[in-house]
Parts: C-alpha cells; sequence; structure tokens
C-alpha cells in the first residue's frame, strides 16, 4: 500500500530497531491482524515485520548501534532518519504509534506524537530497574500505555502513576518447555556423540565485529582440548555473516569446524551441549530451550565505563536479572577474554550443570508465559478504542 492509500482500517505506526524488537513487533502484528483484517502497518522494521505487511519507511539496521559512543558516531544519520519520521507521521496521523523497544530513538518521538494527539504505547519497558531510574518522568510523557515484557517492571510503573499492562514474553510462549537435543541434532545432521557449542556474537554487525575474533579464539582452545568438538554459528544478516567470515579469516580459523547458519539461532542452541552468547535477547532464549550458558559482552571502553556507573545490578544478563542472582557466568569486557570463556563454557558444559539450571529455567519459563501476542494485542484495541 503507497504512503498516501487510505486504508479502510486503522493505521498503526511502529519503529523498532533490532532483530529483537523485529521478533516482538511481528508476533504482534500477526496477533492484531486476526482480530483487525483491514489494519496496516508502517514505520522503521526489519524483515519479520515486512512479512507482516508493514510499509517499511527505513530498515532497522539504520538504528541497530549498542552504546553511547558508537551511537554518536552515527548521530547524524540517526537523528536525521527520527526528524524525517517525526515530520511523516505528524502529517500522516496514525491512528496508534508503537515504539518497539530503542526507548533512545522513540521516547523522544514518542513525546512529539503524544504532544499533538496521537496515542501513544510503548511496547518493552527501558530498563528502569537496572540503570537510569530517572527516565520514568520522561517515559510519563512520552506513553500513554507501557506494555512490560518482564515481572518486576509493573510495580515501578503503577508507583510513578504510568499505565502499564504486564504482557510476558511471546519466546515463553514459542519455546517448549522441553527441547529435544538428540531430535535436534537428527534433525541438522550433527552427530549424537560429539560435544557441540553454539556461538553466538550478536544480531548487529558492531557486536559480531567486536565479539567475533574472541569467540573463534575461545573455540579454538576448546578445540584443542576437545578435537571432535564442533561449533554451530547463526547469524541473523548477510551483514553479520560476513562479519564473522572476516573475523575467522583474521584468525586463519578457516580449518576450525564451524557450522555456519543462516539464522535458525533456536535449534542451534537446542542442539548444544551449552551456548556461549552476547548479552542480550540470545540468553533469554538459551535459559528457554534450558542449555547452560556463559555470556559475553564488550563495548567501547568508555562507553562500557558510563554503563557501569549508572548500573544499579551486578549483572546484565536477562537469565540473572529474572533469577535476581548470578545463575550463569557473565565476562565482560577485559574479563571477556578466549581463556577465561573457554574455561567457563568447558565448566558449564556438564550434564550434572544442565539439571541444576533446568530448574530455574524452568520457573522463569512458566513465570514469562503469559500468551503474550493475546495480551499485547487487546491492550492495543483497547488503546484504538
Amino acid at each position: 500500500m503507497s504512503a498516501d492509500a487510505k486504508s479502510p482500517g486503522p493505521r498503526i505506526a511502529l519503529v523498532a530497531g533490532e532483530s529483537s524488537g523485529d521478533h516482538l513487533a511481528a508476533h504482534l502484528m500477526a496477533a492484531l491482524k486476526e482480530r483487525l483484517p483491514q489494519v496496516s502497518f508502517v514505520g522503521i522494521g526489519g524483515s519479520r515485520m515486512a512479512a507482516q505487511g508493514m510499509e517499511i519507511w527505513w530498515p532497522l539496521e539504520k538504528l541497530a548501534v549498542m552504546g553511547y559512543i558508537e551511537v554518536l558516531k552515527r548521530y547524524r544519520e540517526i537523528s536525521g532518519i527520527r526528524r524525517a519520521l517525526k515530520a511523516r507521521l505528524l502529517r500522516e496521523k496514525p491512528d496508534l504509534f508503537i515504539g518497539v523497544d530503542a526507548p533512545d530513538f522513540n521516547l523522544n518521538l514518542e513525546i512529539a506524537l503524544k504532544a499533538k494527539g496521537v496515542k501513544t504505547i510503548h511496547y518493552v519497558s527501558p530498563s528502569i530497574w537496572a540503570w537510569r531510574g530517572g527516565r520514568i518522568k520522561k517515559i510519563a510523557k512520552a506513553a500513554d500505555q507501557v506494555l512490560a515484557l518482564f515481572p518486576m517492571e509493573p510495580p515501578l510503573y503503577k508507583q510513578a502513576g504510568i499505565p502499564i499492562t504486564y504482557v510476558g514474553h511471546p519466546l515463553a510462549d514459542q519455546i517448549l518447555p522441553v527441547t529435544d537435543k538428540k531430535a535436534l541434532r537428527e534433525k541438522l545432521g550433527l552427530p549424537q556423540d560429539k560435544p557441540i557449542y553454539a556461538l553466538l556474537p550478536g544480531s548487529r554487525q558492531s557486536e559480531v565485529e567486536s565479539l567475533g575474533e574472541t569467540f573463534i579464539q575461545t573455540a579454538r582452545l576448546i578445540h584443542e582440548r576437545a578435537p571432535d568438538t564442533l561449533f554451530l554459528v547463526p547469524l541473523v544478516t548477510r551483514e553479520t555473516r560476513l562479519a564473522f567470515e572476516m573475523a575467522r579469516y583474521k584468525q586463519a580459523a578457516q580449518n576450525l569446524p564451524f557450522h555456519l547458519m543462516f539464522g535458525h539461532a533456536r535449534e542451534a542452541m537446542g542442539a548444544a551441549d551449552a551456548v556461549l552468547a552476547a548479552s542480550g535477547t540470545a540468553t533469554l532464549e538459551a535459559a528457554l530451550i534450558k542449555r547452560p550458558m556463559v555470556i559475553a559482552y564488550k563495548l567501547a571502553p568508555l562507553t562500557y565505563k558510563l554503563m557501569k556507573r549508572r548500573a544499579c545490578l551486578p549483572y546484565v544478563g536477562l537469565p540473572n536479572i529474572l533469577a535476581g542472582r548470578f545463575i550463569v557466568p557473565e565476562l565482560l569486557q577485559d574479563d571477556a577474554t578466549p581463556e577465561k570463556l573457554a574455561e567457563a563454557l568447558l565448566k558449564e558444559a556438564t550434564p550434572e550443570r544442565a539439571s541444576e539450571l533446568t530448574i530455574e529455567f524452568t520457573r522463569i519459563h512458566d513465570i514469562l508465559r503469559q500468551n503474550t501476542a493475546e495480551k499485547a494485542a487487546a491492550a492495543v484495541l483497547e488503546a484504538l478504542g
């Protein structure tokens, strides 16, 4: 549908800024289409949102930048997109705007739209429970409603008088309580009797550029100790695959047994004995699949210092945040060395650790399983009136 075409149903604008937001938004869009067949969607999104019929004005890769310093490098381009998007949305006045995560981009946009009478929903609470607690005042100005993925969020918003609905996490609905490792290995043509690790260096190109060589060096150390080990590397875009291939070339690691996969991260994690993942949604997926993991992350040094200074929790990984304690190792910044990562992975990849973690991961799974699409769609329909 062209931008000027009149849709017979409500028109919803959405902005997602990374792969996890693309997934969340597409899940919600599918549920809305079942209830409102004439609904139309426009804005910034990825391939999953496009598959749901969204008119993509800019691809989400334009916004997929992590960290203060990294954002500053692309500030002019990103702020130019936001200005153009704001002007277009104020001109076309959608029936509803949904900002999907990406708070640094979306909150200012929502404030401008809300001030001009456009209803706004922010889907995924910014991490006010982890840092930047003062941001809640900005959220109050920006969002008519917040949809929260995690159970610790609603009390904070209710105290501030912000309408909020706990919808759970769609991954908890989509991922089965038990993932059959043997069946997945058979499906992927993998041996049943060899150690297998899934390596997930991130969904952004910048993450793979930051972590790719470290993950490859980690794999080399593990392979030296256990030569029959295999490594599955799911990558979500051509850009991330190219970044990993470049890191592999720089490390002269063409002979290491990597199985590069285009997507299929859940299958890779399910087939693995343990997972090495960049901090983010992949760590939650690994927990819901009930696999031991090690969480790693690296940022520009100044970005890391700023974020560490503002943090009020001792952990960054979603499994640890949801458990309220360290249940899986986190090796961040200077601690994310190949030696430390290899040692931690080898310790985690045991049947005993898998059994211990399954109990905690199952508890998390039960809390997050809330029939998210139904609850989120109901909140959107209420906002549309």
